[in-house]
């Protein structure tokens, strides 16, 4: 099977795409999780 040109212009555009989309995502879930989760430490903190 061989590729045109710009089919693989467009596979490697989508295959870039993807990764920064996916790595922005697992970044975002992680802030998040983490803002959610300091007040809880903050609280432990306060009461020992």
């Amino acid at each position: 099977m061989s590729l045109y040109p710009e089919d693989k212009k467009a596979a490697f555009i989508g295959l870039f795409g993807g990764a920064i989309l996916v790595l922005a995502m697992i970044l975002g879930i992680l802030n998040w999780t983490n803002m959610k989760y300091a007040s809880h430490e903050q609280a432990a903190e306060t009461t020992r």
